[in-house]
C-alpha cells in the first residue's frame, strides 16, 4: 500500500516545506509516502463555484476507482488521535492499493469529491489556511503510525 497526500495549495512558504519534508520522512519510515500538489488554472477569487469544481474535477482525475479516500474536511468526523489511528489501520488492513488524502482548495471541494471519500475528517472546528492544514494532517498520519506500532511519541 502507498499513501499520498493530495493538496490544493498556492501558497509557499519555507517553514511549511520543512515541516512537509520532515513528516514525509518519518511517514515514509513506515509506508512509501508522497505528497502532491495539483495545480488548477488560475480563476478569479470571486468565482468560488466555478474553482470549487475545478479543483474538484482536478481531485477526481488523481484518485483510482479502488483508492480509499480520506478527505480532510471541517464537515468531517471529529476523531481524536486514537480515533484516527484505528481508522488508519482499518485502511492498513484492506485490499486497498494507495490510500488518498486530501486537503481541498480554498473554497473546498463539490459533493462529487465528498461521495467519493471513503472517510470524512476534520482536522478542527476551526478554518485554517492549506499550509497549516497540511502541517496537522501530515503530524496527524505520523501520530496515527505511532499508536498503532506502540512507539512512545502520543502520550496516551
Amino acid at each position: 500500500m502507498k499513501f499520498i497526500l493530495y493538496n490544493l495549495a498556492t501558497a509557499k512558504e519555507p517553514w511549511a516545506d520543512e515541516v512537509s519534508e520532515l513528516y514525509k520522512k518519518k511517514i515514509s519510515f513506515f509506508i512509501p509516502f508522497d505528497i502532491q500538489s495539483l495545480k488548477a488554472k488560475k480563476s478569479a477569487r470571486e468565482d468560488a463555484d466555478f474553482k470549487r469544481n475545478e479543483e474538484s474535477e482536478l481531485i477526481l482525475k488523481n484518485i483510482n476507482s479502488d483508492d480509499y479516500v480520506v478527505l480532510f474536511d471541517e464537515r468531517g468526523s471529529v476523531l481524536d488521535s486514537i480515533q484516527f489511528s484505528k481508522k488508519v489501520e482499518n485502511i492498513l488492513g484492506s485490499s486497498k492499493k494507495r490510500a488518498i488524502f486530501i486537503i481541498g482548495g480554498a473554497f473546498g471541494v463539490n459533493e462529487e469529491v465528498r461521495k467519493r471519500a471513503d472517510l470524512k475528517v476534520a482536522l478542527s472546528p476551526m478554518v485554517m489556511n492549506h499550509l497549516m492544514a497540511q502541517a496537522m494532517s501530515l503530524e496527524q498520519i505520523y501520530r496515527a503510525f505511532t499508536i498503532i506500532k506502540k512507539i512512545p511519541y502520543h502520550n496516551i
